[in-house]
């Protein structure tokens, strides 16, 4: 039987494996996909927000912060991309200059440092490229952005080489009380815990049907983005918002770690967590929003258009509550942006609740919360000489775009958590990242994760389940 399992490992189910991975528990995560970061986690707007936005006194607003002053410490400890650049609130007349007083005062309550209220002169001096329309501007310095999927892979990686065990393709289908704990149905089989945490993001709503009584509504929300080449990378130094409305934070736009820039999202309802459609309506909505913030934008510079769905509930704050029918059940729900900034604290106040649910927390003698990753094209000359020699497969470059390596690549598919998949590739060595989007490595990758897993290459996905590339072979023996 294991202590706690964990439904769900988007980067919220993550990093609570990866703070439980720190004590003497058995821990179980479930996955309904193939891999981990399949969710809200894989398409979003990779930002770490200051936190002026929540109502203060909301557990969004406690939390927000929380994680936004844990964020910086725990990449650099998982080696995963995070820069600290701040973010710019612009205001284009006076009822948005109001709002933006609104903001100022909600981040003073709720601790967000050194913010500071800028005339629209003063901010183009930062950030040049920004709007002649813009008259004033919230500053908050301490707003980052962050590889997402890179800190959902990490911590996950580390709670497994810590004892967690993670069981991909196991959607949860029942739930029952058996004596002093829970059964729990999955399409891989049935798991006995003590306790289990919702952390199922946009199936939230599902999991807590499971116990009879539905807590709370799901509204889901697509947001479409335009990602640009990284030619366009530099034509803004912070995270530009505009005044949020009731739909959200609105269309930004931003530097992204890995150097391009990303612009979004819109906001439309979507019928489920599966609704990732772009439309031509919702890009043309982006494109009209982020040029009323940031002159020069050349979306003709796009490499890929993508959308993800946020799992908005009707309860406007987080939802971190054991379930009302299910004393053994804690529902972690309805983490709404800026889900991915809280993501470490959300952890340690789930970590915190389920200790008041019964769990007992004994802290192990020892626990390596450290990782680190090879990055062949950060290298110095002399390293990467040392690392060829050690290793030829560092040698030979797979992704030209991002110069990505067959070693980088192979590292990744024997990594604690193997990808199956081109795309589970690309989130933990960055090969098919860049300008070409995989059309010269995707190949490649497919052809070494054939060669690494032993399989056929028919059976070699693109993503998730279902999107095979080669459906068979020709007479002359090619795949087709």
């Amino acid at each position: 039987m294991y202590d706690v399992t964990i439904i769900g490992c988007g980067v919220v189910g993550a990093s609570l494996a990866y703070t439980l991975s720190q004590y003497d528990l058995k821990v179980l995560v479930l996955e309904r996909e193939n891999d981990i970061a399949m969710g809200t986690t894989k398409a979003n707007s990779a930002i770490v927000h200051a936190g002026y936005d929540p109502e203060p006194g909301t557990l969004i607003a406690e939390l927000n912060v929380r994680g936004s002053a844990m964020m910086e410490d725990l990449c650099r400890s998982l080696d995963v991309k995070y820069k600290r650049i701040g973010s710019f609130v612009l205001a284009f007349d006076e009822e948005s200059r109001r709002h933006l007083d609104k903001l100022y005062d909600n981040g003073v309550k709720n601790g967000v440092p050194d913010m500071r209220i800028l005339t629209g002169d003063e901010a183009r001096a930062m950030d040049p490229n920004l709007s002649q329309e813009a008259c004033a501007a919230l500053y908050a310095p301490s707003a980052a952005i962050i590889d997402p999927w890179g800190l959902c892979i990490a911590q996950a990686e580390v709670a497994v080489r810590n004892g967690v065990t993670v069981k991909l393709r196991s959607q949860v289908t029942g739930l029952e009380t058996r004596g002093d704990g829970l059964l729990l149905h999955t399409t891989s089989g049935d798991y006995e815990t003590r306790y289990a945490v919702n952390c199922a993001g946009g199936w939230g709503h599902e999991i807590c049907a499971l116990t009879g009584e539905s807590e709370w509504e799901a509204k889901p929300s697509r947001g479409e983005y335009y990602l640009l080449d990284k030619s366009s990378g530099d034509l803004v130094k912070h995270v530009i918002f505009q005044c949020p409305t009731a739909a959200g934070k609105g269309v930004l736009v931003a530097p992204t770690v890995h150097g391009n820039l990303i612009v979004g999202p819109s906001a439309d309802p979507a019928e489920s967590p599966y609704s990732r459609e772009t439309t031509l309506a919702g890009l043309d909505a982006v494109a009209a929003a982020s040029r009323k913030s940031v002159n020069g934008i050349d979306l003709r510079q796009s490499i890929r258009n993508f959308a993800g769905v946020r799992a908005i509930t009707s309860d406007p704050d987080f939802i971190i509550r054991p379930a009302k029918a299910c004393a053994r059940l804690l529902h972690v729900a309805g983490i709404k942006s800026p889900g991915l900034s809280a993501a470490p604290a959300i952890a340690e106040y789930a970590r915190d609740r389920l200790a008041d649910m019964g769990v007992a927390l004994h802290k192990k003698a020892e626990w390596d919360g450290a990782r680190t990753q090879v990055r062949f094209k950060e290298l110095s000359q002399a390293e990467k000489a040392e690392l060829i020699a050690r290793n030829p497969r560092y040698g030979r470059v797979i992704c030209r775009c991002e110069t990505i390596t067959e070693g980088e690549i192979v590292a990744a598919i024997h990594s604690p958590i193997p990808p199956c998949s081109i795309d589970g590739v690309k989130r933990r060595a960055g090969a098919g990242m860049g300008r070409c989007q995989g059309g010269f490595c995707g190949p490649r990758v497919l052809d070494i994760l054939t060669r690494e897993l032993g399989q056929s290459p028919l059976d070699i996905l693109q993503d998730g389940d279902g999107t095979t590339l080669l459906i068979g072979e020709t007479k002359g023996g090619a795949k087709a």
